[in-house]
Protein backbone atom coordinates (compact mmCIF):
# COMPACT_ATOMS: atom_id res chain seq x y z
CA UNK A 1 0.00 0.00 0.00
CA UNK A 2 3.04 2.49 0.54
CA UNK A 3 3.43 3.14 -3.05
CA UNK A 4 -0.56 3.60 -3.63
CA UNK A 5 -0.70 6.29 -0.70
CA UNK A 6 2.41 8.59 -1.82
CA UNK A 7 0.80 8.27 -5.13
CA UNK A 8 -2.45 9.98 -3.61
CA UNK A 9 -0.50 12.22 -1.08
CA UNK A 10 1.59 13.80 -3.93
CA UNK A 11 -1.63 14.43 -6.30
CA UNK A 12 -3.55 15.29 -3.15
CA UNK A 13 -0.59 18.28 -2.26
CA UNK A 14 -0.66 19.08 -5.87
CA UNK A 15 -4.70 19.43 -6.36
CA UNK A 16 -4.12 21.67 -3.11
CA UNK A 17 -2.76 24.43 -5.07
CA UNK A 18 -5.25 25.20 -6.63
CA UNK A 19 -6.57 27.83 -4.50
CA UNK A 20 -8.06 30.42 -7.22
CA UNK A 21 -10.14 27.50 -8.55
CA UNK A 22 -11.87 26.90 -5.17
CA UNK A 23 -12.71 30.08 -4.62
CA UNK A 24 -14.22 30.71 -8.12
CA UNK A 25 -15.84 27.15 -7.19
CA UNK A 26 -17.09 28.16 -4.04
CA UNK A 27 -18.59 31.40 -5.49
CA UNK A 28 -20.21 29.26 -8.20
CA UNK A 29 -21.85 26.68 -6.03
CA UNK A 30 -23.15 29.12 -3.39
CA UNK A 31 -24.86 31.26 -6.54
CA UNK A 32 -25.97 27.85 -8.12
CA UNK A 33 -27.37 26.87 -4.34
CA UNK A 34 -29.53 29.85 -4.17
CA UNK A 35 -31.06 29.85 -7.71
CA UNK A 36 -32.13 25.97 -6.47
CA UNK A 37 -33.42 27.54 -3.61
CA UNK A 38 -35.76 29.65 -5.55
CA UNK A 39 -36.58 26.98 -7.51
CA UNK A 40 -37.77 24.70 -4.84
CA UNK A 41 -39.57 27.51 -2.76
CA UNK A 42 -41.23 27.87 -6.16
CA UNK A 43 -42.21 24.43 -6.45
CA UNK A 44 -43.58 24.16 -2.56
CA UNK A 45 -45.41 27.75 -2.51
CA UNK A 46 -47.60 26.37 -5.61
CA UNK A 47 -48.01 22.50 -4.32
CA UNK A 48 -50.47 21.43 -1.81
CA UNK A 49 -50.18 17.93 -1.59
CA UNK A 50 -47.37 16.73 1.01
CA UNK A 51 -44.27 15.63 -0.19
CA UNK A 52 -41.94 12.70 1.10
CA UNK A 53 -39.22 15.71 2.09
CA UNK A 54 -40.53 18.59 3.46
CA UNK A 55 -39.11 22.32 2.41
CA UNK A 56 -36.31 22.57 5.34
CA UNK A 57 -35.06 19.07 4.44
CA UNK A 58 -34.73 19.95 0.67
CA UNK A 59 -32.86 23.83 1.63
CA UNK A 60 -30.56 21.33 3.63
CA UNK A 61 -30.43 18.35 0.67
CA UNK A 62 -29.64 21.45 -1.57
CA UNK A 63 -26.26 22.77 0.23
CA UNK A 64 -25.38 19.14 0.95
CA UNK A 65 -25.18 18.79 -2.71
CA UNK A 66 -23.32 22.36 -3.78
CA UNK A 67 -21.10 21.38 -0.69
CA UNK A 68 -19.92 17.86 -1.60
CA UNK A 69 -20.56 18.19 -5.58
CA UNK A 70 -16.76 17.45 -6.36
CA UNK A 71 -17.30 13.90 -5.21
CA UNK A 72 -19.46 13.05 -7.97
CA UNK A 73 -17.52 11.02 -10.81
CA UNK A 74 -18.75 13.73 -13.68
CA UNK A 75 -15.19 14.34 -15.41
CA UNK A 76 -12.34 12.21 -16.70
CA UNK A 77 -9.20 12.48 -15.43
CA UNK A 78 -7.57 15.33 -18.03
CA UNK A 79 -4.15 13.32 -17.46
CA UNK A 80 -4.88 9.93 -17.66
CA UNK A 81 -6.85 11.18 -21.16
CA UNK A 82 -3.39 13.08 -22.41
CA UNK A 83 -1.26 10.05 -21.43
CA UNK A 84 -3.96 7.73 -24.02
CA UNK A 85 -4.16 10.20 -26.58
CA UNK A 86 0.00 11.18 -27.01
CA UNK A 87 1.54 7.46 -26.28
CA UNK A 88 2.97 7.97 -23.03
CA UNK A 89 0.11 5.96 -21.23
CA UNK A 90 3.14 3.30 -21.92
CA UNK A 91 5.67 4.61 -19.22
CA UNK A 92 2.62 3.49 -16.65
CA UNK A 93 2.19 0.23 -17.93
CA UNK A 94 5.83 0.14 -16.80
CA UNK A 95 5.85 1.14 -13.60
CA UNK A 96 6.18 -1.94 -11.19
CA UNK A 97 2.47 -1.04 -9.62
CA UNK A 98 -1.06 -1.99 -10.32
CA UNK A 99 -2.02 0.06 -13.11
CA UNK A 100 -5.45 0.13 -12.07
CA UNK A 101 -4.94 0.68 -8.44
CA UNK A 102 -2.50 3.38 -9.65
CA UNK A 103 -5.74 5.31 -11.07
CA UNK A 104 -8.05 4.37 -8.78
CA UNK A 105 -5.92 6.68 -6.32
CA UNK A 106 -5.63 9.46 -8.59
CA UNK A 107 -9.71 9.36 -8.78
CA UNK A 108 -9.78 9.68 -4.80
CA UNK A 109 -7.23 12.24 -4.67
CA UNK A 110 -9.46 14.30 -7.16
CA UNK A 111 -12.49 13.87 -5.73
CA UNK A 112 -11.54 14.88 -1.96
CA UNK A 113 -8.93 17.35 -2.58
CA UNK A 114 -11.45 20.10 -4.58
CA UNK A 115 -13.80 19.08 -2.23
CA UNK A 116 -12.50 19.92 0.81
CA UNK A 117 -11.44 23.68 -0.43
CA UNK A 118 -15.32 24.18 -1.08
CA UNK A 119 -17.11 22.00 1.33
CA UNK A 120 -15.35 24.12 4.48
CA UNK A 121 -16.43 27.53 3.87
CA UNK A 122 -19.76 26.50 1.62
CA UNK A 123 -20.80 24.96 5.19
CA UNK A 124 -20.21 27.37 7.39
CA UNK A 125 -21.69 30.16 5.12
CA UNK A 126 -24.74 28.40 4.20
CA UNK A 127 -25.47 26.95 7.76
CA UNK A 128 -24.94 30.68 9.22
CA UNK A 129 -27.14 32.44 6.42
CA UNK A 130 -28.87 29.81 4.16
CA UNK A 131 -30.99 27.18 6.06
CA UNK A 132 -28.24 24.22 6.24
CA UNK A 133 -29.26 22.28 9.02
CA UNK A 134 -26.89 20.09 11.45
CA UNK A 135 -27.33 16.54 11.56
CA UNK A 136 -30.87 15.76 13.97
CA UNK A 137 -28.56 13.82 16.40
CA UNK A 138 -24.79 12.12 16.56
CA UNK A 139 -26.10 8.68 14.89
CA UNK A 140 -27.55 10.85 11.95
CA UNK A 141 -23.84 12.40 12.15
CA UNK A 142 -22.16 9.01 11.91
CA UNK A 143 -24.25 7.35 9.02
CA UNK A 144 -23.40 10.22 7.08
CA UNK A 145 -20.10 10.36 7.70
CA UNK A 146 -19.87 6.36 6.82
CA UNK A 147 -21.85 6.62 3.81
CA UNK A 148 -20.41 9.66 2.46
CA UNK A 149 -16.77 7.58 2.90
CA UNK A 150 -18.50 4.66 0.93
CA UNK A 151 -20.12 7.46 -1.63
CA UNK A 152 -16.37 8.26 -2.51
CA UNK A 153 -15.81 4.88 -2.49
CA UNK A 154 -18.41 4.08 -5.39
CA UNK A 155 -17.81 7.54 -7.25
CA UNK A 156 -14.32 6.48 -7.74
CA UNK A 157 -14.72 2.97 -9.22
CA UNK A 158 -17.53 4.45 -11.80
CA UNK A 159 -14.43 7.42 -12.35
CA UNK A 160 -12.00 5.20 -13.01
CA UNK A 161 -13.79 2.56 -15.07
CA UNK A 162 -14.82 6.04 -17.26
CA UNK A 163 -10.86 6.62 -17.51
CA UNK A 164 -10.11 2.71 -18.22
CA UNK A 165 -12.76 3.13 -20.86
CA UNK A 166 -10.09 5.33 -22.50
CA UNK A 167 -7.74 2.82 -23.74
CA UNK A 168 -10.73 1.64 -25.82
CA UNK A 169 -12.21 4.67 -26.94
CA UNK A 170 -10.75 7.20 -29.47
CA UNK A 171 -10.97 10.15 -28.09
CA UNK A 172 -13.18 9.85 -25.20
CA UNK A 173 -15.56 12.88 -25.51
CA UNK A 174 -18.41 11.00 -26.26
CA UNK A 175 -18.45 9.62 -22.71
CA UNK A 176 -17.35 12.54 -20.69
CA UNK A 177 -20.68 14.23 -22.67
CA UNK A 178 -22.87 11.55 -21.51
CA UNK A 179 -21.75 11.05 -18.12
CA UNK A 180 -22.59 13.76 -16.29
CA UNK A 181 -26.71 14.21 -16.81
CA UNK A 182 -26.59 10.73 -16.00
CA UNK A 183 -25.07 11.09 -12.89
CA UNK A 184 -26.57 14.71 -11.52
CA UNK A 185 -30.13 13.13 -12.61
CA UNK A 186 -29.95 9.69 -11.08
CA UNK A 187 -27.83 10.43 -7.72
CA UNK A 188 -30.14 12.82 -6.58
CA UNK A 189 -28.09 15.92 -7.03
CA UNK A 190 -30.51 17.39 -10.05
CA UNK A 191 -33.92 16.41 -8.09
CA UNK A 192 -34.09 14.52 -4.89
CA UNK A 193 -34.99 11.22 -5.82
CA UNK A 194 -37.79 11.44 -2.92
CA UNK A 195 -39.69 14.07 -5.14
CA UNK A 196 -39.33 11.84 -8.46
CA UNK A 197 -42.31 9.63 -9.59
CA UNK A 198 -43.40 6.92 -7.73
CA UNK A 199 -43.14 4.34 -10.95
CA UNK A 200 -39.73 5.65 -11.30
CA UNK A 201 -38.75 4.77 -7.24
CA UNK A 202 -37.30 0.88 -8.58
CA UNK A 203 -35.15 1.68 -11.36
CA UNK A 204 -33.54 4.62 -9.45
CA UNK A 205 -33.18 2.51 -6.58
CA UNK A 206 -31.86 -0.31 -7.76
CA UNK A 207 -29.08 1.44 -10.16
CA UNK A 208 -25.80 2.43 -8.77
CA UNK A 209 -26.22 5.91 -8.69
CA UNK A 210 -28.31 6.59 -5.59
CA UNK A 211 -25.52 5.82 -3.65
CA UNK A 212 -23.95 8.86 -4.70
CA UNK A 213 -25.96 11.88 -3.38
CA UNK A 214 -28.88 10.05 -2.40
CA UNK A 215 -27.90 7.74 0.50
CA UNK A 216 -25.43 9.66 2.43
CA UNK A 217 -27.72 13.13 2.21
CA UNK A 218 -31.04 10.49 3.41
CA UNK A 219 -28.39 9.31 6.40
CA UNK A 220 -27.93 13.20 7.00
CA UNK A 221 -31.43 14.16 7.52
CA UNK A 222 -32.20 11.08 9.77
CA UNK A 223 -34.27 9.21 7.29
CA UNK A 224 -31.62 5.79 7.50
CA UNK A 225 -30.83 3.90 10.68
CA UNK A 226 -31.38 0.64 11.21
CA UNK A 227 -31.97 -1.83 8.77
CA UNK A 228 -32.86 0.76 6.58
CA UNK A 229 -28.85 2.36 6.79
CA UNK A 230 -27.49 -1.41 6.17
CA UNK A 231 -29.44 -2.27 3.47
CA UNK A 232 -28.13 1.43 1.86
CA UNK A 233 -24.24 0.45 2.74
CA UNK A 234 -24.88 -2.90 1.02
CA UNK A 235 -26.58 -1.06 -1.72
CA UNK A 236 -23.07 1.29 -2.41
CA UNK A 237 -20.62 -2.00 -1.26
CA UNK A 238 -22.08 -4.17 -3.51
CA UNK A 239 -22.05 -1.81 -6.22
CA UNK A 240 -18.76 -0.52 -5.56
CA UNK A 241 -17.28 -4.23 -6.01
CA UNK A 242 -19.24 -4.54 -9.27
CA UNK A 243 -17.82 -1.82 -10.91
CA UNK A 244 -13.80 -2.35 -9.43
CA UNK A 245 -13.90 -6.09 -10.97
CA UNK A 246 -15.91 -4.30 -14.56
CA UNK A 247 -12.73 -1.88 -14.48
CA UNK A 248 -10.38 -4.31 -13.61
CA UNK A 249 -11.10 -6.92 -16.15
CA UNK A 250 -11.40 -3.96 -18.92
CA UNK A 251 -8.55 -2.58 -18.52
CA UNK A 252 -6.62 -6.58 -18.67
CA UNK A 253 -8.52 -7.25 -21.96
CA UNK A 254 -7.83 -3.77 -23.47
CA UNK A 255 -3.75 -3.51 -22.06
CA UNK A 256 -3.79 -6.85 -23.83
CA UNK A 257 -4.41 -5.62 -26.98
CA UNK A 258 -3.20 -2.01 -26.77
CA UNK A 259 -1.38 0.10 -29.38
CA UNK A 260 0.63 2.72 -28.45
CA UNK A 261 0.47 5.78 -30.73
CA UNK A 262 2.49 8.75 -30.96
CA UNK A 263 5.03 9.21 -27.93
Amino acid sequence: MTPYLALFGARFRVLLQYRAAAVAGFGTQLFWGLIRMMIFQAFYDSSRIVQPINRVEVVTYIWLGQAMLGLLPWNLDPDIRAMVRNGTVAYELLRPIDLYGTWYMRAIAQRTAPTLLRCIPLFTVAGIMFGLKPPPNLAAGLAWAITTLAALALGCAFSTLMNVTLVTTVSGEGLARFAPPLVYTFSGMLIPLALLPSWLQPIVSALPFRGLVDTPFQAYLGHLSGHNLWLALTHQIAWTVVLVAGGRLLLFRSVRRMVIQGG
